[in-house]
């Protein structure tokens, strides 16, 4: 007996530590264990805080509006020092939010307007500016791209930015290529002599395969971070806190960077991450561009919503109605809820969906067709916001000028 005992225990052991080996998250790749991404583990691996009710209490009073749907169910689930900036904004203090995208193909996907509607509902929330910083030169150097194209792509979804409804007064749009340089290249500079190459391997991952321009990249994400390297925009005010949305496998970069700010005079950024979006097909898959029915994309039309949630959305009902009626849905794994989780707004009727389901009263094909109307008046909502953005305001958003109404 005891020896089973042992066997299975070393069993679950084994089973447990391949599961851990599977689970892979840093900027350049996300891979699931079989369980689906353990936040947990990253929260602990990262050493990064989880947001709770009390915080998000908190800012719904500072900012005497509702919190955002995404920070009342946990998708933006966990911080770093982020009470620091509302001690600051309590106190009449500003600060100003920072977030980015690397520009690596012609439409965006759902998933990749998730950090940008949050972004905007911080920046309206709160009344502050906003740099976004488009890598052309990080995808340039990871993806087979010219820098021709990777110049042009990043103008596009610089496009599908600014149909989030940014205000262009408090907005700074910016691409690498175009860029850095002056003060910008000065602080990259800074931080570069403050990591060693056994920091960045021990970070990044990087091995003696990649190209030198791969592992002297991180420099240019960490300094849009610090005030100085805007000096059109923050004149005189290098001390200014800055706020970081974005998802937490981006969280390496920052780490980063928040040990370095302090020893070349800056303050350390905060963070606020988020959960990843799935692929339709489940956690345990990517979302790919060379799979155009891994996501819901931005240019899809209201019938290839719908085929594509109807074919490919991974269900947690069960194989039967008979089953289902019996057993219910499992909410853990079904993609159409977890879609549902970002995009419906309605608190109420979002609970109302998973208990009916749970419970078997409500069958996978009824939830998929609220999915597939929830989805398509988003996306067709973005496609009429889209048509509206010209070459000249994309010319305006990204011009190096002062912002009028910054703080107002």
């Amino acid at each position: 007996m005891a020896a089973a005992a042992a066997a299975a225990e070393q069993g679950v052991d084994a089973a447990r530590k391949e599961e851990e080996e599977e689970q892979v998250v840093n900027p350049w790749e996300v891979s699931a264990g079989k369980g689906g991404i353990d936040y947990d583990k990253l929260v602990d691996q990262f050493g990064c805080q989880r947001i709770d009710d009390a915080l998000v209490d908190r800012i719904a009073r500072l900012t005497a509006r509702p919190p955002h749907c995404f920070l009342r169910r946990g998708l933006f689930f966990a911080h770093r020092d982020l009470n620091e900036i509302l001690d600051l904004y309590e106190n009449g203090q500003k600060f100003y939010l920072y977030t980015g995208r690397g520009p690596s193909s012609e439409a965006l996907h759902l998933g990749h307007l998730i950090p940008f509607m949050f972004t905007k509902y911080l920046q309206e929330a709160f009344k502050v500016p906003l740099v976004i910083q488009l890598t052309d030169d990080e995808k340039y150097l990871w993806k087979n791209l010219t820098i021709q194209e990777s110049k042009r792509l990043a103008r596009e979804n610089a496009k599908d930015i600014i149909a989030c409804g940014f205000d262009i007064e408090r907005t700074f749009i910016f691409s690498d290529f175009s860029f850095v340089g002056g003060a910008f290249y000065e602080n990259m500079m800074q931080v570069a002599r403050c990591v060693t190459m056994n920091k960045a391997i021990g970070i990044f991952g990087f091995n003696l395969e990649d190209h030198i321009r791969k592992v002297s990249f991180p420099p240019v994400q960490a300094v849009p971070s610090f005030p100085s390297s805007f000096p059109h925009l923050f004149a005189g005010k290098d001390q200014l806190r800055c706020l970081i949305p974005c998802a937490i496998d981006q969280d390496p970069y920052f780490r980063m960077t928040r040990d370095v700010a302090p020893r070349i005079g800056y303050q350390k950024p905060s963070l606020i991450e988020s959960r990843f979006f799935p692929a339709l097909q489940g956690e345990n898959t990517k979302m790919s561009a060379s799979d155009a029915n891994s996501a819901i994309y931005v240019t899809d039309s209201a019938k290839e919503i719908k085929t594509k949630v109807n074919k490919y959305a991974f269900s947690g009902g069960q194989d039967s109605i008979e089953f289902h009626r019996k057993l219910g849905a499992n909410l853990d794994v079904d993609v159409p809820i977890k879609y549902l989780n970002f995009f419906l707004e309605d608190d109420d009727e979002l609970a109302h969906i998973k208990k009916e389901y749970k419970e078997g009263r409500m069958l996978t094909g009824e939830v998929k067709q609220r999915l597939i109307a929830v989805l398509s008046e988003i996306v067709a909502r973005h496609q009429r916001a889209r048509a509206q953005v010209t070459e000249e305001m994309v010319d305006a958003f990204m011009a190096v000028r002062p912002l009028p109404n910054m703080f107002g």
